[in-house]
């Protein structure tokens, strides 16, 4: 059974909700994040990435960053920037993109469910990259960047949610890159209960994405329970910011691969060893997708190649199946010398939002190949978290990204 609770949310005042509303603070770099801070005065980088309020040689860990984080926030708080709900309620939260919507339901998820395996992994985490985030949720008291998790979906939510969005919105805004945002607040006690009691049904749901913000949110719980031996499990500490949404409505791109040579072949001699395990076409000058996870597309010496995986290569193991893991085990590895994606400097990776331009500029710009993949599908996911496996990095790229700064959960 998963448990997951309402929370009263500290959220933007409704006019300032496009302004403060900022993409996740580990896509940006310091300079751009900063920049953005400068081009917009209230995003909530200016919490997320305190930083960007001090000189650039500041060092970006300092306990005066944090520190300047949680100020920022009260601040925020005391001059009425921010609003806080009087009771308890969960949230939709609509994200729409090229006409496509999904509709996520924002509440939280308890720690003991992540101990317990009931909230399913399927990313190894790093502690480096756990201790900022572990400190930033510590010292601002609360959880400011909401976990992305999946659940299988449940009927009478789907009805229960398309029943609310028929009221008017607390937030409607378009961002620059042209995804709408649309926020309800759920605040009946009824409709609460019943969003509450279908999850006591469901047994397992995946975190789609932010494994590393969801094990810092864990660690920080941990930590407020030994400072608070007396506890009952049902202070705020015990439960993470979260945004739920029912499988089919999310969509993951995929995440391409760029290789700056061809570790010593030529290309007609790659392509020969291509050959061994997969059907090459002949190349063509216009990009084709990849129709299934036994394909890639390829851009080689200004033409693109579909290579197709033969009879035999495909494996049935969740991890050794995926479009990714074929590439790698297949092509990188024993062809191409790349053996480990961390830590390889040859390779890079894009999203797939950016389309194959970047793709076919790097590679005519400096040689070597590049690699146009199938995506990875959400049951691809559910399975291989519910094998209790890994995936490889770079694995999924979900589009459009949750905003922070909508939704604050203290602790």
């Amino acid at each position: 059974m998963a448990v997951i609770k309402a929370f009263p949310g500290i959220r933007p005042r409704r006019a300032l909700a496009e302004k403060i509303a900022a993409l996740p603070y580990d896509v940006y770099s310091r300079q751009e994040a900063k920049a953005e801070v400068e081009k917009q005065p209230l995003s909530f980088l200016r919490i997320d990435r305190a930083e960007t309020q001090f000189p650039d040689d500041m060092d970006m860990y300092s306990t005066m960053v944090y520190q300047k984080a949680r100020e920022t926030l009260e601040e925020m708080i005391a001059d009425g920037s921010f609003i806080q709900d009087e009771t308890p309620s969960f949230y939709l939260y609509d994200l729409t993109m090229d006409g496509r919507t999904q509709t996520g339901l924002v509440g939280c998820a308890s720690i003991d469910d992540y101990l317990n395996d009931i909230i399913k992994k399927h990313e190894k985490t790093r502690d480096d990259k756990e201790l900022d985030r572990i400190r930033h949720v510590d010292v601002c008291n609360a959880q400011t960047g909401p976990i992305f998790l999946a659940y299988r979906r449940r009927e009478n939510l789907t009805r229960l949610f398309q029943k609310i969005k028929q009221k008017k919105s607390v937030y409607d805004f378009t961002c620059e890159d042209g995804i709408r945002h649309q926020v309800w607040v759920i605040a009946d006690r009824d409709q609460i209960e019943e969003i509450t009691e279908t999850f006591v049904a469901i047994d397992r749901i995946y975190i789609a994405d932010g494994h590393h913000r969801t094990a810092s949110a864990v660690k920080v719980g941990l930590k407020r329970r030994k400072e608070n031996p007396g506890y009952t499990g049902k202070e705020a500490f015990n439960y993470f910011l979260s945004v739920f949404f029912a499988e089919d409505e999310l969509r993951i791109w995929p995440y391409n691969r760029v290789v700056k040579d061809l570790y010593g072949h030529t290309p007609e001699a790659f392509l020969g060893l291509l050959q061994e395990r997969f059907i090459v076409s002949d190349g063509e000058a216009v990009y084709v997708k990849p129709k299934s996870k036994k394909e890639v597309s390829m851009y080689l010496d200004g033409l693109w190649y579909r290579v197709k995986a033969k009879e035999g290569v495909i494996s049935d193991d969740p991890v050794a199946g995926l479009a990714v893991s074929i590439l790698q085990d297949n092509i990188l590895a024993p062809l191409l010398g790349i053996v480990d994606i961390k830590t390889d400097t040859r390779i890079h990776f894009v999203g797939g939002i950016r389309g194959v331009l970047p793709l076919i500029d790097a590679i005519d710009k400096n040689g070597g190949a590049a690699f146009a993949m199938y995506p990875t599908t959400i049951e691809e996911l559910f399975e291989v978290s519910d094998a209790n496996l890994l995936m490889p990095p770079k694995s999924t790229w979900f589009e459009p990204k949750l905003r922070s700064g909508l939704f604050i959960h203290r602790i």
